[in-house]
């Protein structure tokens, strides 16, 4: 096996990074769909039985425990669930001490919001951080990125906006129903619309092409510490990151 170094090279801290995250462990998607829609099924259950200040406490036990079972099973918090998490606690806690239901009703309101913010910003300084907050799920180009990065900013600016309305002009019960079975069909469908944006712009479909070069370094001279770290099946791996090591079959 031969190996070629990008033109652009890549620090030993940063290969050590990649190659955490090739190792992270990937969930099955019905324990993903389970951390995601369990809490909210909780939540549903709690305020049907008892009322919404139970729930809301019901509501913040179940997401620290599906925070806590995605560290202990991937030894990874994605972002957005961690973000989540800290704004329910916080928001749940004003619920629960003030006895005012409108700070739990309002949180998802500030999670749209905020995540809209954070991607609209990004847009505006040449950044796109849809990538972060979707765990890294696949590579696109910079303009798939920045489309991609548009779209789910006006959809959470559209998902706050329509909180606002149910949760002001329906009763309790009926935004419960809605938070519990209405965003997440909401969200997977908007998801799924995305798909061919995403096979569109695709990094492999659009750029990648096998390497047909000779060699530049063979792996016998890959830098020791490096190569001492890495097995070669992670740096086939790593092929499809830009800027790390092209494989070249001979």
């Amino acid at each position: 096996m031969i190996w070629r170094r990008s033109p652009r090279g890549i620090s030993r801290k940063r290969l050590q990074g990649l190659k955490a995250d090739m190792n992270k462990a990937v969930p099955h998607p019905l324990f993903k769909l389970a951390t995601e829609l369990g809490p909210l099924l909780v939540f549903f259950v709690a305020n049907a039985k008892f009322q919404l200040f139970v729930a809301t406490g019901a509501f913040m036990v179940a997401v620290l425990v599906a925070m806590i079972a995605s560290y202990l099973v991937t030894r990874h918090v994605p972002i957005m669930a961690l973000v989540t998490g800290v704004i329910v606690l916080v928001f749940g806690t004003l619920t629960l001490v003030l006895h005012d239901e409108t700070f739990i009703k309002v949180k998802p309101t500030i999670i749209y919001g905020l995540f809209a913010a954070i991607l609209g910003g990004g847009l505006l300084f040449g950044r796109s951080f849809i990538a972060i907050m979707f765990d890294q799920m696949f590579n696109l180009t910079a303009t798939g990125w920045r489309q991609l990065t548009m779209r789910w900013a006006m959809f959470f600016f559209a998902m706050a906006i329509l909180n606002e309305i149910v949760w002001r002009t329906q009763t309790t019960d009926f935004w419960v129903a809605f938070k519990a079975f209405g965003v997440i069909p909401l969200t997977m469908g908007f998801a799924v619309i995305q798909m061919p944006l995403i096979k569109r712009y695709h990094w492999n479909r659009c750029r990648w092409r096998p390497a047909k070069l000779k060699p530049a370094i063979s792996e016998s001279r890959l830098p020791r510490p490096v190569a001492a770290e890495l097995a070669p099946a992670t740096l086939l791996t790593l092929v499809h990151r830009r800027d790390v090591y092209d494989a070249i079959e001979p």
